[in-house]
């Protein structure tokens, strides 16, 4: 018989979310769950009565309680979730105004900076009076052209705090795919940055924008951040403007649990990009559950996920602020200034989340860097790796060249 690649402590079994989600679902109903398979197969025989205890354990904060949990239907589109239940997404995931930090961003090695939760929430609620006072609505649709720098979060949360539906894409890509896919969606705002930082340099995206402005003619203003610090030769919106008034409170909208959320697209391998809404409500309980009990993220957790903002574990990602955690971001090449840089830097800001794709454990393994050699990994407790299957020779680079006691979890074959 194989051995196991990795085996939990008991005491890590034994606190862990999911094994307090089970013991309390046999209490309360009087089950005999005795493993994962049982648990999942509960959840899945018994949906309504699953998904109502997830809706309260992970205390989801809203205006409106369900009067059922679930109505069906023939037809996938007809069926209702959490039937007459008001919330709002951005409200669930500012539920914490302290001085524990919130985002801890690095831009390559040329700038690092943090927020705290307190300082998010006030960024937000002058961005969200801004957005407002420039037009903004309810069922609005938003396009960012942003790397992943802590203004493309509050801008997301400002927007759905409004009730308006939030898409974006990576500033690398080109005109025609950027096109593609946002003039599908007829958004009223562009948010941009000036550019990006990609191996050391600076990258100017200020033609782009101005070409994706003048192709998509439902675009009534493009708000733009400062990143790269270039001149612009056209009107915008800058983001000082957006944050320049003494807004200390947020109003949130209250939606029904199927109003839009984001949209995403499809790889465009087949055609044009198909357009993929997703809702607020189901994002929001989806992602709490799976970030509660498969990734067991706490209060205490400083997690990561190496994504642009044109891929969905960027959405999951921000989720996290949900449970009070840190989220960490990183924008540029992970590779630069040195293939090690990545590895050390999360390694010296005592990272508990590691999340990466099969493609760069790959490239590491394929340069023969072994991360033990680098740092301790001492707080590191789970490393998420998806976009493709993660490969046997992966499993084996990971627990002989990185860290013996970690959870390696291969979450989605993309």
């Amino acid at each position: 018989m194989n051995k196991p690649l990795w085996v939990p402590s008991e005491k890590k079994i034994s606190t862990s979310n999911i094994t307090i989600l089970r013991n309390s679902l046999n209490q309360k109903y009087n089950l005999d769950l005795l493993n994962y398979q049982d648990l999942h197969s509960w959840s899945v025989e018994n949906a309504s009565l699953f998904w109502e205890y997830i809706w309260y354990d992970t205390k989801i904060k809203y205006s409106k309680n369900f009067s059922s949990v679930l109505k069906t239907s023939n037809k996938i589109n007809k069926t209702k979730w959490f039937v007459d239940s008001k919330l709002n997404f951005a409200e669930n995931l500012l539920r914490f105004q302290n001085e524990n930090i919130a985002l801890e961003f690095y831009g390559e090695d040329k700038t690092r900076k943090t927020l705290t939760y307190k300082q998010l929430y006030d960024l937000v609620s002058k961005v969200s009076f801004s957005l407002k006072k420039i037009g903004l609505k309810k069922g609005d649709r938003v396009a960012a052209v942003m790397p992943n720098v802590p203004e493309t979060i509050i801008l997301m949360l400002a927007s759905v705090s409004i009730g308006a539906v939030w898409s974006s894409c990576s500033p690398d890509f080109g005109v025609k795919g950027i096109l593609d896919r946002f003039s599908q969606i007829k958004p009223k705002f562009i948010f941009a940055t000036d550019g990006y930082y990609f191996k050391g340099k600076k990258i100017s995206v200020v033609d782009k924008i101005y070409n994706i402005k003048k192709n998509i003619s439902s675009v009534q203003n493009i708000i733009l951040i400062p990143y790269i610090d270039i001149d612009i030769d056209f009107e915008c919106i800058i983001w000082d403007d957006l944050i320049n008034n003494n807004s200390r409170k947020i109003l949130f909208e209250q939606l029904p649990f199927d109003h839009p959320l984001y949209i995403m697209y499809s790889s465009g391998t087949t055609g044009k990009p198909k357009s993929i809404v997703h809702s607020a409500g189901g994002t929001l309980i989806q992602h709490l559950k799976e970030l509660k009990y498969h990734v067991d993220l706490s209060s205490d957790d400083k997690i990561f996920y190496f994504t642009t903002c044109g891929w969905m574990m960027w959405n999951w990602l921000i989720s996290s602020l949900a449970f009070g955690s840190t989220v960490v971001l990183f924008d540029g090449n992970p590779f630069f200034p040195s293939p090690k840089f990545l590895l050390e830097t999360m390694d010296q800001n005592k990272l508990t989340i590691f999340g990466t794709s099969a493609k760069y454990l790959s490239y590491l393994k394929s340069l023969n860097i072994k991360p033990k050699m680098l740092g301790a990994f001492s707080n590191l407790k789970t490393i998420l790796s998806t976009g493709s299957p993660l490969t046997e020779d992966l499993f084996d680079y990971v627990y002989n060249s990185w860290k013996k006691d970690v959870l390696l979890s291969s979450i989605s074959g993309g």
